[in-house]
């Protein structure tokens, strides 16, 4: 029997696979817990346009990320922080002041904090080269001044 896999299923196959079961394990275990549905010509058709769709979608969400991605490429933020004298900051600079200070030097999109791949608050003065994804494929680096407030 022909079904069309709406779950991922072990040892079978991904959501949108079709695949070729016996029809016991198809009526008693895949279709009432709605792990597939039968692969009618109607149903692949679908399946088929449900693919070009997510594909396309994919396609544009690449194109997005990497229009975004030029607009952080050489962003250079500047933070001022109180320090003790080994240059240690009293407080420290996550992920979200990245965010934050990044959409407010006139980014047209929304920077979630998410995106900021910062392994550990910044806790010392310096240079720090932070690394932003905004997509699967699409990494740019910013560039994180940290210095002592006067």
């Amino acid at each position: 029997m022909k079904l069309i896999l709406k779950e991922s299923v072990d040892r079978l196959g991904e959501p949108g696979d079709v695949v070729n079961v016996k029809p016991g394990y198809a009526r008693n275990f895949l279709l009432p817990r709605g792990l597939a549905y039968e692969a009618s010509t109607a149903n692949v058709r679908r399946l088929e346009q449900e693919q070009r769709r997510a594909e396309e979608r994919a396609r544009k969400d690449y194109l997005e990320a990497r229009r975004r991605a030029s607009r952080l490429e050489g962003m250079h933020l500047v933070f001022r922080a109180r320090a003790g004298e080994s240059d240690k900051l009293f407080g420290s600079v996550t992920a979200a002041d990245i965010a934050d200070r990044a959409v407010g030097s006139g980014l047209d999109f929304v920077l979630d904090k998410r995106h900021v791949l910062l392994s550990e608050p910044i806790k010392m003065l310096g240079d720090f080269e932070v690394p932003i994804r905004l997509h699967a494929e699409v990494e740019v680096n910013v560039t994180v001044h940290v210095e002592r407030t006067s």
